[in-house]
């Protein structure tokens, strides 16, 4: 059963620090990368190592060349000293690149499974889902989750290796100072321990606030056109400060927290040192322990915090990213809301007789039916137009006819198939769609024709001239290599009405959907597609949908919706003859005109 996706306001409640289940399922990404993973686990070992012999070079260095005098075993111990700290950097360096490595192909992996995940989700998740809120997922969710990989995980076992050395290394030095060293470590845990929720919730509210922020950046830079138009500038930037200034807040709540947290960790190291050197300068004063070993323990005491800090800020990491793991993951468990049978029918190609049985539909659960009851069927090659007043489901239909949404009741059947019999990519393959509202992508004309298909430029020229847009093409710059910027804003409405039919022309459909694509262009353009329907309707099952009912008369058949029920059907004779609610919208469109 399908998962329903949160709003960008549930994510509050999102967010378990270390939930099993998470954690293993994070794990698993490292699976393809065990050998990468192993090599740097080997080489913080031989870093946690290789860190304990500094301070016991210097103990050598002092009690038995320093204090002694021996100028040339004093050599000999810097030179070990240095080959020793040149050994570190490169593990180090090696350490850094592989874990670096690691994260940055779980990342890649990761954002490519969000997105494969997005693809093949039905438009019923994107009317729910804000696109900012989804490339929040795509990109700040799944950089945290990298740094989980990169300076978590693996990190982590550096620091304990290194904790765990520097307590040996301690113990075999002097036990008593040891103990005087750790006697903070309660105090260190407790502190941890209490900053943990109050940053954990922090975390939690920085994410909603960044995908509040990226929703609505996405939202009001689509739409500048009518921002502008409407002089509405200032009102849209009030709006965005306030988001704005909520993550702003959250993120200094944070700075104010780490501005306190660290400090103390500093203080309680302190601490610490100081009463190592009590204690020891004491042990030392009375000849139980050498002067050596006092300053190596000095050593041996300031690191030890140091993989402590470390592991504190590696758990401010580790929230952050259990919150956005569970965002990622929760979006990649929602299912498609339509899915394939396990053996669907295989069809080799349309031959475009649609049928719409008793279909009923509603787009939420509990939502007023759109449709009530449609009962038609168009045969292959016919050309049928849909009309109706605003809201009486003229899309709704053709959406359903590609499977976009599944129906609520009764059957959608393509050549005596129901549809949720056949594979979607089937059903798609020989079904093209143009509508009003033309989405272009930034690349070349013919980029956004063939959408990266394999078709020759004979065919796409070919399919250009049919429509008529080769003209306006071949007068470009670069013809069909020229660049189209974002959303073809750089075409005018009725070229980018024209590159759509070309990009459905290209691809010979059986079954042609037009969806208003006459509504926004000026009478001579329309005159030139008016002439492209002509040679692409035929031999096609054709469908259009449109207001204008000069678009329409030559259809084979028009059928009338009103309120989600079909209520007319016919030539545009019969339906005039009738004088219903078809008469009567042409009626009103012909007396507008005159």
């Amino acid at each position: 059963m399908s998962k329903k996706m949160r709003s960008i306001h549930d994510e509050e409640t999102l967010g378990v620090v270390f939930e099993p289940r998470l954690v293993n399922r994070l794990l698993k990404y490292l699976r393809p990368y065990r050998v990468k993973v192993v090599l740097s686990v080997i080489l913080l070992l031989i870093i946690a190592g290789a860190e304990q012999l500094g301070p016991y070079l210097t103990k050598i260095a002092l009690d038995n060349y320093i204090v002694p005098g021996d100028f040339d075993g004093l050599i000999a111990i810097v030179a070990m000293f240095l080959g020793l700290y040149v050994t570190l950097a490169f593990a180090r360096v090696g350490q850094a690149v592989v874990t670096g490595w690691v994260g940055e192909k779980v990342m890649f992996d990761i954002r490519r499974e969000v997105f494969s995940h997005l693809q093949r989700q039905t438009l019923s998740f994107f009317d729910h889902n804000p696109v900012g809120r989804l490339v929040t997922r795509n990109t700040n969710d799944v950089q945290t989750l990298s740094e989980i990989f990169s300076s978590g995980v693996v990190v982590v076992f550096g620091d304990l290796f290194m904790l765990i050395g520097i307590i040996v290394a301690m113990l075999l030095l002097n036990w008593q100072l040891a103990i005087v060293a750790v006697a903070v470590v309660p105090l260190v845990v407790w502190v941890t321990f209490s900053f943990r929720g109050r940053l954990r919730d922090v975390f939690r509210e920085v994410r909603v606030q960044t995908a509040a922020v990226n929703s609505y950046l996405q939202e009001h830079l689509s739409g500048v056109r009518i921002v502008q138009l409407f002089n509405h500038e200032k009102a849209t930037a009030k709006g965005f400060s306030g988001v704005n200034d909520h993550l702003r807040q959250d993120h200094l709540h944070t700075v104010n927290l780490f501005s306190v947290f660290f400090p103390i960790l500093e203080v309680l190291g302190a601490v610490a040192v100081a009463l190592v050197i009590l204690r020891g300068g004491n042990l030392t004063l009375d000849g139980a322990i050498t002067i050596g070993t006092l300053v190596a323990f000095l050593q041996y005491a300031e690191r030890f915090f140091r993989p402590i800090r470390d592991l504190a800020e590696k758990w401010n990491i580790f929230q952050a990213g259990m919150a956005s793991a569970e965002r990622v993951f929760d979006l990649l468990d929602t299912e498609p809301a339509i899915e394939e049978i396990d053996n669907p029918v295989k069809i080799e190609e349309l031959d475009g007789r649609i049928e719409f049985d008793n279909v009923r539909f509603r787009y939420n659960p509990g939502d007023d039916e759109v449709l009530k009851g449609v009962d038609f069927t168009i045969e292959p090659g016919e050309t049928a137009a849909i009309v109706g007043a605003t809201g009486a489901g003229k899309t709704t239909i053709i959406n359903l006819i590609g499977r976009f949404y599944d129906v609520s009741d009764g059957t959608i059947r393509m050549d005596g198939h129901d549809v949720r019999d056949l594979r979607r990519d089937d059903l798609l393959r020989d079904i093209a769609y143009v509508s009003q509202d033309i989405f272009l992508f930034s690349g070349t004309i013919r980029d956004n024709i063939t959408l990266g298909d394999e078709f020759t430029d004979e065919h796409v020229q070919h399919a250009a001239k049919q429509v008529h847009a080769d003209s306006f093409i071949q007068r470009l710059p670069k013809g069909y290599d020229e660049e189209v910027t974002e959303r073809g804003g750089t075409l005018s409405t009725g070229q980018r009405q024209l590159l759509s039919f070309a990009r459905a022309m290209v691809r010979n459909p059986k079954v042609l959907v037009l969806d208003e694509a006459t509504s926004s262009v000026d009478p001579e353009t329309e005159a030139y597609i008016q002439d492209a329907l002509e040679v692409m309707m035929k031999g096609r099952t054709s469908i259009i949908v449109a207001h204008r009912l000069s678009t329409v008369q030559r259809a084979d058949k028009i059928l009338v919706m009103h309120k989600g029920t079909l209520r007319e059907m016919g030539t545009h004779a019969e339906l005039l003859a009738q004088k219903g609610i078809y008469w009567r919208l042409f009626e009103l469109q012909y007396r507008r005109v005159a």
